[in-house]
């Protein structure tokens, strides 16, 4: 299993096998629940690891926006994290392809979009509602790399994207879906 580059636009996009709560991305996204109140898998990990000061902005957020809308995003400071800034979107919980993958594609975009807008340069993605959401995860992996490429080929100011995988899975569904979207 070898780390996997690409350029794609203005940025070079890699899929890599690692741990996203200690990447030197300057932003990593968080496949945040609507509550941002922490959770299991990489949600879980990312407020550990980050402190409790991502736990208490995501509270403010809540306190003054309500829950966070699956498919949109929000950022926290990246706390005790490599990472300054945390950008917490929420995926769907899987029903089918037709129902889930626009609104997983749009926490992706929505995503990438905040992270411009705040000015950084590298930013570091999991795999967004393949856990406790039960998304197939090839069917999600497809999702998520067609709608990165598609951000990307528009001519992002972004230098650098990671598709970051924690199992070699995940690594294998992220390299048949950008072979798949590169083809496309």
């Amino acid at each position: 299993m070898n780390d996997i580059g690409r350029r794609i636009g203005n940025t070079d996009l890699a899929i890599i096998v690692g741990d996203i709560t200690r990447r030197g991305t300057e932003a990593v996204v968080n496949a945040a629940n609507s509550s941002l109140t922490g959770g299991g898998g990489v949600d879980g990990a990312i407020h550990r690891a980050g402190g409790p000061a991502i736990l208490a902005a995501c509270r403010d957020y809540v306190r003054a926006h309500g829950p966070l809308p699956p498919g949109e995003a929000m950022w926290t400071p990246g706390g005790d994290l490599p990472a300054r800034i945390v950008i917490h979107t929420v995926g769907p919980i899987y029903r089918d392809r037709a129902h889930s993958s626009p609104i997983l594609a749009r926490a992706y975009t929505a995503s990438l979009e905040l992270a411009e807008s705040l000015g950084v340069s590298s930013l570091a993605f999991p795999l967004i509602s393949t856990g406790a959401y039960g998304y197939p995860i090839d069917e999600a992996a497809g999702v998520a790399v067609r709608a990165v490429a598609e951000y990307l080929r528009t001519g992002s100011a972004l230098r650098h994207v990671e598709l970051v995988c924690f199992t070699a899975g995940v690594h294998a569904a992220f390299a048949r879906a950008l072979q798949a979207a590169l083809h496309d």
